[in-house]
């Protein structure tokens, strides 16, 4: 199972990160964002019994690129 966690996925930002989500509420609602989608897909990954479509579970794939392409746009810009 792939680690999708942001600052595994941005390792050299990892301390930006920290600070940004102690400082910045919209980058920290940016980030609660992703992590709950990113759990959201874990559970269903890693369940025996898998709960959702698979349609779905691509959608929140698409999702989860997507709240990561922001936040790593926001951490450039700031």
């Amino acid at each position: 199972m792939e680690n999708h966690n942001l600052t595994h996925e941005f390792p050299e930002l990892e301390e930006k990160i920290k600070v940004l989500k102690l400082n910045d509420a919209a980058f920290k609602k940016m980030y609660v964002n992703y992590e709950e989608v990113n759990a959201l897909i874990q559970h269903y990954e890693e369940g025996e019994q898998n709960h959702t479509t698979d349609e779905h579970l691509t959608d929140l794939r698409k999702k989860r690129v997507h709240l990561k392409d922001d936040l790593y746009s926001f951490l450039k810009k700031n």
